[in-house]
């Protein structure tokens, strides 16, 4: 896996609330990626996102309440899903854990999580809705 950051997303409890103060407070440009229930900013190389928090702990499989879940989880997004495969492959031969195997997403893509040492969840994900530029950031509209 390349050392690459390209989606931090924050699982928050009110939405619409979070929404206006990055968008008002902050006066951060929502992408026209976002929909109703989510919203990307992009920044310089990783792109924000904000996602209700419950919706986002269903996604990683994991308890949305208490210690259970921290809210946030980390992507690395790919250009297919065999490198998606290949990526978990890679990671399960290293004795990583991974809490979801690779899997259509409900979103239209394909993705899997695994967990850091600390339990902190990371997706591997291919969006055929994203594009890369020639630096392999993601680059929304």
């Amino acid at each position: 896996m390349k050392q690459n950051l390209h989606l931090i997303t924050l699982g928050v409890r009110d939405f619409e609330k979070s929404y206006k103060f990055y968008k008002e407070t902050l006066g951060w440009k929502p992408s026209s990626a976002s929909q109703d229930d989510v919203a990307f900013f992009q920044t310089s190389g990783v792109v924000f996102a904000i996602y209700p928090r419950e919706k986002l702990a269903e996604d990683a499989m994991i308890s949305s309440n208490g210690s259970g879940f921290s809210g946030i989880t980390l992507a690395y997004n790919t250009k297919s899903e065999a490198e998606v495969d290949e990526v978990i492959a890679d990671l399960k031969s290293k004795g990583v854990k991974i809490v979801k195997e690779p899997q259509n997403a409900f979103w239209g893509g394909y993705s899997s999580y695994f967990a850091d040492p600390d339990d902190y969840r990371w997706e591997v994900a291919y969006n055929p809705f994203f594009a890369f530029d020639t630096n392999g950031n993601l680059k929304l509209g």
